[in-house]
């Protein structure tokens, strides 16, 4: 007896810069991304990819990538994909790209991967505010020192 639907497992979620496919078929993420560190906000991204890659099911299924801001409600972006398993020994590997993805505060961002409205796989993007390389920084007053009259 076959099974005629069987929900897929969720064998890697990786954030990136961008995905290319190589002349063999393999893949090459670029850029994998674990936070974005940047001098000041609003920032914009021009171009973020979530690679996915599904095994072990069969069926038709609808997989959605959702980005969520640091509200843990906001859904800053989402993609939807439909992708089919014809056997268990078959794999979908999917690419969700968001295009000019706007941070407007720093916080921890969620992605969210979720087939057929059960969640997969959740992880935080954070999105951090630092001062650039050779950035003066303001002189710390010591403590012990004399201080100014006015």
């Amino acid at each position: 007896m076959q099974a005629s639907r069987i929900l897929p497992d969720l064998q890697c979620s990786v954030l990136c810069e961008d995905v290319r496919q190589e002349v063999t078929g393999n893949f090459i993420a670029l850029g994998i991304i674990g936070a974005i560190r940047v001098p000041k906000l609003p920032v914009v991204a021009a171009k973020l990819c979530v690679f996915t890659r599904w095994v072990a099911g069969v069926g038709e299924f609808h997989e959605n990538i959702r980005l969520i801001g640091p509200d843990q409600e906001t859904v800053v972006r989402k993609c939807e994909t439909k992708f089919i398993l014809q056997d268990p020994a078959h794999h979908a590997t999917n690419i969700a790209v968001f295009a000019g993805t706007k941070f407007e505060m720093p916080g921890v961002y969620t992605v969210e991967v979720i087939v057929d409205e059960v969640m997969k796989l959740r992880y935080p993007l954070p999105i951090v505010i630092v001062e650039p390389p050779g950035a003066k920084k303001p002189p710390e007053e010591d403590p012990e020192g004399p201080k100014e009259n006015i």
